[in-house]
């Protein structure tokens, strides 16, 4: 039997499989045990295989590749509009071959074993500076309900530990439990610099990841975040990437009449959030005769918020990011501003 496509919905541990013909008519409609994938797509001749881009999605996309079958991995919120009613594995297996074909529909690249590997650090890290600002976040709350407060901040931390021990009439569990906490701060803390080491390696032996770091506001951290992150085949533009980053503004246009409303947030949150950070500690320092200050970002701040302009330098630094990342430029400082 020839397929056209077959569509997978995953699970942890039943497949459900829809397949269509030339002339997109259901020929395949099956649950399959984990166990079962590989034998049955290995009897099959080469066939354009869909997945839904969720968790385990990559490595399956890998195995049926190896098979030789073409496999495409799409976002699941351009699935959600196909699906009928009554949802149902079964469902969501059409929808996912629906989906798939439409000429228009964009895919997620997949990812090979060592990008999820180096792609483990970042998400590791950014884990532990979770839990790092909610144990920050306990024990300020803590020491307020016994009248002690400090400056907020992480390099505070220590300061407040010191007011604590310091602090006379505290309960001996109280006490304890600060020390108990402080300990669980300071750890992490070790896990997260361990982390930073690692990240810094993999930058010296990146030289794209040393050329974006010359973007002033990118650093070290951003610059090995997207190396490891993005590949810029996938975009058709700087404009297209920066959309990607939900850097660009929502549009409600109709009638002919253009409606701009905030900045989308779609796409990868965790880059997003990287720019525009970097995009503000540049803004905190800029003034004429800077090297950082270009005369558009001096004239954005005379007339726009700060907050504002943070995300149209954010916008500006992804498409210069994309620019470098596509062609293997370095870095060309924009002229500085004369006081």
């Amino acid at each position: 039997m020839k397929f056209k496509r077959i569509a997978i919905d995953t699970s942890k541990h039943v497949f459900t499989l829809h397949g269509v013909d030339e002339q997109e008519k259901p020929l395949l409609r099956r649950d399959l045990k984990r166990s079962q994938i590989v034998p049955f797509f290995s009897k099959l001749a080469d066939t354009e295989v869909v997945l839904e881009a969720c968790g385990g999605s990559h490595h399956w996309a890998r195995v049926l590749g190896e098979l030789g079958h073409h496999v495409r991995l799409i976002p699941a919120q351009y699935v959600k509009p196909f699906v009928k009613r009554s949802k149902n594995d079964r469902n969501d297996a059409e929808a996912i071959n629906e989906a798939a074909a439409r000429p228009s529909m964009r895919s997620v690249p997949i990812k090979t074993v060592d990008q999820q590997a180096q792609g483990m650090i970042l998400k590791h890290r950014e884990m532990l500076v979770s839990q790092r600002t909610q144990a920050i976040n306990a024990l300020r709350g803590h020491a307020t309900e016994f009248g002690v407060v400090a400056a907020k901040g992480t390099s505070k931390v220590t300061a407040l530990i010191e007011l604590l021990a310091a602090e006379s009439g505290l309960p001996a569990a109280a006490i304890a439990m600060f020390k108990q906490m402080g300990a669980h701060i300071e750890a992490l803390n070790d896990r997260i610099l361990a982390l930073d080491a690692d990240l810094a390696e993999l930058h010296k032996a990146n030289s794209l990841s040393q050329f974006l770091a010359a973007i002033p506001g990118v650093g070290v951290l951003g610059a090995i975040t997207m190396t490891l992150t993005v590949d810029p085949a996938n975009f058709a533009s700087a404009r297209h990437f920066a959309a990607w980053l939900g850097l660009t503004p929502k549009e409600k246009s109709t009638g002919g009449k253009q409606r701009l409303g905030s900045i989308s947030k779609a796409g990868n949150e965790r880059l997003r959030q990287l720019l525009v950070v970097g995009a503000m500690s540049v803004i905190r320092f800029a003034k004429p005769g800077s090297k950082s200050a270009s005369a558009w970002l001096l004239k954005l701040l005379e007339r726009k918020p700060r907050k504002l302009a943070a995300v149209a330098l954010a916008n500006k630094m992804a498409r210069i990011i994309w620019a470098m990342m596509a062609h293997g430029e370095a870095y060309r400082r924009q002229p500085m501003t004369t006081a």
